[in-house]
């Protein structure tokens, strides 16, 4: 077997949980609860299924040309050129969602812990770190993404369900919402955090067995789902509602309520923003590590390692251009829902034209080219 297809199944699953927790985490109960009130554990699970559809088009896509990535079969699909103008709304969205989550971080940092370090600081120093990051090879990205998975993702599990002893039941009702018909830009707000998953166009081409990528979705989906509907069932539960509309990161202040048995800590916010931390780098590494590979393979580069660098101020740019969090929060949510149009309409698309067209990779060359290097 070829050197470069090396990534196993449980790696998929983990690039797939640690691409899609990341920064948004703080923010979702709020999200959930403007849409849908004591409903918004409803409005995530909602989301969470959007979420899945666009992922699951991405896997049938991967599967079905299994040695190329997005960028190489919507060539074969659509043509050179109209291919081109889809390839360069994914690099342009995936760069604007990495400075608005480097800008979230650093808001965050600011904010909570370091009061007196300037925000440009904080943003520049975790673009940085991404930026090195991703001089790798797509072996070492799974390898670095599974490494720091039970980091990020038992903590999370941990304080949550610490936290739901404080939890009332009469807070989750009625299921619905109050207001049901409004839960729709909700759903939308909350699929958009599953955008991250868009990488998996980049993964499938290099695991062992592409044909196992929907196993790997599958998994990667129920674990960051699910975590995403407790964090808002506990979060509601906790405060209710109302409450919740006046705070700016409720996931933030669920883990200052919580404590641990015996007042051992009685405060678990530090811990969990060291676990927030590396849930923001793994986000951030994987959609500018996308970014990167994508312009690399647009435009005909071997190597992506001389863009990392290259990027990095147009990225940053991007990132302090929101005036203040609450004009950032906005663009988030907007440019999360116009996204949803290039991470599942583009790939419904291609995949549609795909079948009608008869097109399909060749799966006997699977295992002798290196679409990737």
């Amino acid at each position: 077997m070829p050197n470069y297809r090396q990534i196993t199944t449980v790696q998929a699953a983990a690039v797939l949980v640690s691409s899609i927790i990341g920064v948004g985490v703080l923010p979702l109960p709020l999200f959930a609860v403007r849409a849908g009130d004591a409903g918004a554990p409803l409005v995530t699970l909602l989301g969470v299924m959007v979420g899945f559809i666009g992922l699951l088009l991405i896997t049938l896509l991967g599967m079905r040309f299994p040695d190329k990535n997005i960028i190489q079969y919507s060539q074969d699909i659509i043509g050179r050129w109209f291919a081109a103008l889809g390839s360069i709304c994914i690099i342009v969205f995936f760069s604007v969602l990495t400075s608005l989550a480097a800008r979230e971080f650093g808001e965050v940092v600011v904010t909570s812990v370091l009061k007196e370090t300037p925000l440009e600081v904080t943003v520049i120093v975790m673009l940085m770190l991404a930026a090195v990051s991703t001089r790798n090879n797509m072996t070492t990205f799974a390898y670095i993404h599974l490494f720091y998975f039970p980091f990020l993702l038992l903590p999370a599990l941990l304080i949550v369900s610490l936290s739901l002893k404080n939890a009332d039941v009469i807070n989750l009702q009625p299921v619905w919402g109050n207001q049901p018909g409004h839960m729709l830009s909700g759903v939308l707000t909350v699929a958009a955090l599953f955008q991250g998953s868009f990488v998996l166009t980049l993964v499938i081409p290099a695991m062992q067995n592409p044909r196992k990528a929907m196993k790997a979705s599958l998994y990667g989906m129920l674990i960051s789902g699910g975590l995403y509907i407790v964090i808002v069932i506990a979060a509601v539960g906790v405060f209710g509602a109302e409450e919740i509309k006046n705070l700016l990161w409720p996931t933030l202040e669920l883990a200052k309520a919580t404590s641990l048995p015996a007042n051992i800590l009685e405060r678990l916010d530090a811990a969990f923003l060291a676990v927030w931390v590396t849930a923001v780098f793994t986000t951030l590494f994987s959609s500018y590590y996308l970014t990167l590979r994508a312009v690399s393979t647009l435009t005909g580069l071997k190597d992506h390692n001389a863009l990392s660098f290259f990027l990095l101020p147009f990225v940053f740019i991007m990132a302090v251009i929101p005036q203040n969090i609450l004009s950032m929060y906005e663009t988030i949510e907007g440019v999360g829902r116009i996204g949803l149009f290039i991470t599942s309409g583009y790939p419904a698309f291609l995949l549609i034209l795909a079948f009608i067209r008869k097109k399909r990779g060749d799966r006997s060359h699977a295992n002798q080219v290196d679409p990737i290097r």
